[in-house]
């Protein structure tokens, strides 16, 4: 049977007796320089990023807003704090990891609820030093409030979540994909 001039045969080099040497050298090489970009682009990349994102101490004094008492931070509600002296740029965080009933609830028993989330935040500020994540640039909510979660670690090495306080507390629901929002009033 006769092959027709215009019939392409098509070879691959992996199966070329005269290139598989270099092929193979192709895959040795490859592989390390892969691995090196990979282990760079971690290091000057996703590194400083995780330190963006480490703990830093929280050094305000804090009081309840409106109170009349002038501080460099105040407690707006149960899960939001506001930084900075009247007449600064004052910057407002949204404590992250739970949700607190609010000031202006639909009903009095999540006004009166709202109110002792308040004081209980305070409280658990004023109760000693803590920190929060986000130590070089948090990320902002829809309303442009800095986004963070706030801890307490003790000498021992032992620590506690505010989320987790105000949660067992019964001062404030879960909050994150896929829970329900509590309904304050039933």
């Amino acid at each position: 049977m006769a092959h027709s001039p215009f019939r392409f045969r098509s070879r691959s080099p992996l199966r070329s007796p005269r290139r598989g040497w270099m092929l193979s050298w192709w895959s040795l090489w490859r592989v390390p320089t892969l691995v090196t970009i990979v282990a760079a682009l971690w290091w000057f990349g996703i590194r400083p990023i995780a330190q963006e994102q480490g703990w830093v101490a929280v050094e305000v004094e804090f009081s309840l807003c409106g109170e009349g008492r002038v501080t460099t931070g105040c407690v707006l509600d149960g899960d939001t704090l506001m930084i900075g002296r009247p007449g600064e740029r004052r910057r407002r965080i949204r404590l992250t990891g739970f949700d607190a009933p609010e000031m202006e609830g639909t009903c009095e028993a999540e006004r009166a609820l709202a109110r002792t989330a308040r004081g209980a935040l305070l409280d658990w500020i004023r109760r000693g030093d803590f920190e929060w994540d986000g130590a070089g640039g948090p990320p902002f909510d829809q309303y442009g409030r800095e986004l963070r979660s706030a801890r307490r670690v003790r000498a021992d090495g032992s620590g506690e979540l505010l989320a987790n306080v105000m949660i067992e507390r019964g001062l404030a629901s879960e909050s994150g994909w896929g829970t329900q929002p509590a309904d304050w009033c039933r």
